[in-house]
């Protein structure tokens, strides 16, 4: 019988031809729901590392729209400002590093009062970025100083590839529907992707409730304070009082120098502390209630007030639709790690996506890796957060003693500080 393989020509047999190289992975169709700082780094993530990607970012604001002076406060883990950078959109100029971070507990009234001359250890723990060997904790900045940035080097790369990135800004999504091998997105017409992707979260008080909701009872009130500048520079504070948590984030000085800091104090909504105050009775209150370390309050300024809840989906993939950050899970801010969370989520999908044959398998994938991250992390605060409600003897001590104890073991605060810094792996 002829063996074909005798008259094949030599390139069509040799290992190294070109013809034996495989084909080239079919593109992807990506849509990204909403432009914040998880969706735009979710886009420019997918556009430099994942090839076959086609990826389209929809938003509801217009594109020319100034986001650059929304004045919220974000604050990021040092994993999180290391992804911005490689992304090449770190604003390293209007970031304030953390450089510690001070955790302390105000003495419970019982304890005080029975024993006033008890000595007990300090509740506190103190990390320092120095002791972790890291140049810092982390960073703050405004919400639009993140932003523009992404959005700047969003559409850049749309300008440089048009074929491969699209910018439909100012369309907003009115609904996903699950089809076979996709996902169909409507914005006006209706478009089919293979994969979307939701980044679209919001506060708790505006979200609608998904399969795990709580509502804390609780309001945050959030702005800006001035402080005496005893407390060393980067420095970061939190605060465990009977009310909640009070938390000050470092930013950067004033134009004259003065120190600045972002404020977020909790309190019980149904017995509200802060909303009868004027600014000179809020300064006095903090002040009261601020660790020693972190100086005095001069000024405070104008507050707003959000709703504290737990609101999160139970897994982050429904057919070829994912949800991050707070599209996935909202939490209380005690911990600070909502944005930090959703910036995970968006690395772990590209590095899980990028070449995959299987979608769909590649997916389920990303929801297994995610889960001890995300659900370490929706425990601890949830249970940060209700702790502060509980009328339980003895609470605040244990509460205290455990930041004691963490303290004395410094093995234990650096898994804690690394856990902080980079999420779990």
């Amino acid at each position: 019988m002829h063996d074909p393989a005798e008259t094949a020509p030599l390139e069509a047999l040799s290992p190294a031809s070109p013809s034996a190289t495989p084909p080239a992975p079919a593109p992807v169709r990506l849509a990204v729901i909403g432009a914040g700082p998880a969706g735009l780094a979710l886009a420019l993530l997918a556009s430099s590392r994942w090839p076959e990607a086609q990826v389209t970012v929809f938003d509801a604001r217009a594109a020319d729209k100034d986001v650059s002076a929304d004045p919220r406060t974000l604050a990021l883990s040092l994993g999180s400002v290391q992804l911005l950078q490689q992304l090449g959109a770190w604003p390293a100029a209007q970031a304030q590093p953390i450089t510690q971070v001070h955790v302390s507990q105000a003495a419970p009234n019982l304890l005080r009062g029975l024993l006033p001359n008890l000595n007990l250890p300090q509740a506190e723990v103190r990390i320092r970025a120095d002791e972790q060997a890291v140049p810092m904790l982390g960073a703050v900045l405004a919400y639009g100083q993140l932003v523009a940035p992404l959005q700047a080097a969003w559409a850049k790369r749309c300008a440089a590839e048009p074929a491969r990135h699209r910018m439909c800004f100012g369309t907003p999504v009115q609904a996903l529907k699950n089809v076979a091998g996709g996902v169909e997105v409507d914005a006006g017409t209706v478009e089919t992707f293979d994969l979307a992707v939701v980044a679209e979260g919001g506060v708790f008080a505006e979200q609608a409730r998904k399969a795990l909701s709580r509502d804390y009872q609780q309001t945050a009130w959030v702005g800006s304070v001035t402080l005496d500048g005893h407390a060393p520079t980067g420095a970061a504070f939190e605060r465990f009082t009977r009310h909640g948590p009070v938390a000050l984030l470092p930013l950067k000085p004033a134009a004259d120098g003065t120190a600045r800091a972002s404020l977020v104090w909790c309190v019980d909504s149904r017995d509200d502390p802060v909303a009868p105050l004027d600014a000179t009775q809020r300064r006095i209150v903090l002040n009261s209630l601020l660790a020693d370390a972190a100086g005095q309050v001069l000024s405070v300024g104008p507050l707003k007030s959000f709703a504290l809840g737990l609101n999160a989906e139970r897994g982050l993939v429904t057919g070829r639709q994912v949800r991050i950050g707070n599209a996935a899970q909202t939490l209380h801010p005690v911990a600070g790690q909502g944005l930090n969370l959703g910036l995970r989520d968006a690395w772990s999908l590209v590095h899980a996506l990028r070449g995959a044959t299987d979608l769909d398998a590649a997916l389920r994938r990303v929801a297994w890796a995610r889960a001890p991250d995300r659900w370490s992390m929706i425990a601890a605060t949830d249970f940060l957060a209700r702790s502060f409600t509980w009328q339980l003897p003895g609470l605040a001590t244990a509460r205290g003693l455990g930041l004691a104890a963490l303290q004395a073991l410094p093995p234990v605060k650096s898994a804690l500080a690394r856990q902080m810094m980079f999420g779990r792996r």
